[in-house]
């Protein structure tokens, strides 16, 4: 399905978009300066499937069965959707004495295009079960804490694969982001710490990037995140317009929250601004991240394809119309 986003917008008069097999060039409409951009629909159904394929392999840990064969399903997805993959294999030094080796997975879209977006999320799930009252010891699933943002973004790069856009997106799944200790700052992200200090390839950039963690859960509150508006405001500011817009106030709140220590932390730092990059996560009222966060609770129970779907429109939205020009 297609829908249509009302932009103001001047001097643009048509948009290039393939619509099924014969891929037919198609006009935008254009009424009262008002350019009107075609826009695939998120299928609910697709993208929650996504979810629950992770979650049936098991926690996904690095250096365990599920963490490999997650990680050949993943490259094996994003190849069937025509994208350019690359996997970044590293060591991964745990706090806790152990190691492991981890894989950032890459997903190029349109790799010839100098023009880029970087969208990402952590595929990885967290190793104990810390904030739970029972099997603290235990890897949890991560229906939400990870499995929901690779999910949004397998349902995007599907969509751009039927509807090609004229814009080069890198699709990084970063690993290794959820094996941390509170109290060790650097102990946390290190697929993102390695990925900004050894670019999968040379001289790297995009014009900002978009995170995704914790994305489709029930009830999602997604707010303005304090690093993400320290590093890239425009594009937060930009991402919330277009979700008021599309009817999704509801989920994406008109208000900022404290900063979180994320993959987009990393980014930001390291690369010192140079992708702008923020952080949707859901931060709701009454909890840190959720009563699931850290727990077994974190499965399928939590997911609701609602969310899933406010999430993945409001970014592929973003996404076409930044290849038009109309950001």
């Amino acid at each position: 399905m297609i829908k249509y986003l009302s932009i103001f917008l001047l001097g643009l008069t048509s948009f290039a978009t393939s619509c099924g097999e014969g891929k037919q060039k198609e006009e935008t409409k254009v009424e009262d300066g008002r350019i009107l951009i075609e826009i695939p629909n998120m299928m609910g159904d697709s993208v929650y499937s996504f979810v629950e394929k992770q979650v049936a392999f098991g926690p996904r840990v690095p250096g365990s069965k599920a963490h490999a064969e997650c990680a050949k399903w993943l490259e094996s997805k994003f190849n069937s959707y025509g994208a350019k993959v690359t996997m970044q294999k590293f060591k991964a030094d745990f706090h806790f004495g152990a190691s492991a080796e981890a894989v950032n997975i890459i997903a190029s879209i349109n790799p010839e295009k100098s023009k880029r977006v970087m969208l990402s999320a952590h595929w990885d799930s967290r190793y104990v079960a810390d904030k739970d009252k029972e099997r603290k010891d235990e890897a949890i699933l991560g229906a939400d804490d990870g499995a929901s943002g690779v999910a949004v973004l397998l349902e995007i790069a599907r969509l751009i694969q039927q509807y090609p856009l004229d814009l080069g997106v890198d699709f990084v799944l970063f690993d290794a982001e959820d094996q941390g200790d509170e109290e060790i700052l650097e102990s946390w992200c290190l697929g993102s710490q390695y990925w900004a200090n050894n670019f999968h390839i040379h001289n790297y950039r995009a014009k900002y990037g978009i995170l995704l963690d914790m994305v489709g859960s029930k009830g999602a509150r997604f707010v303005k995140e304090n690093t993400s508006m320290a590093y890239a405001p425009s594009t937060m500011n930009k991402v919330w317009e277009v979700a008021n817009e599309l009817g999704y106030k509801n989920y994406f709140i008109d208000e900022e929250s404290e900063g979180v220590i994320d993959d987009h932390y990393f980014i930001n730092t390291i690369l010192s601004g140079s992708i702008p990059t923020i952080d949707i996560i859901n931060r709701p009222k009454n909890s840190r991240f959720g009563k699931y966060w850290h727990t077994h609770g974190d499965n399928m129970e939590v997911i609701d394809k609602r969310s899933l779907m406010a999430v993945g429109n409001v970014v592929t939205t973003v996404l076409y119309n930044e290849s038009v020009g109309a950001f």
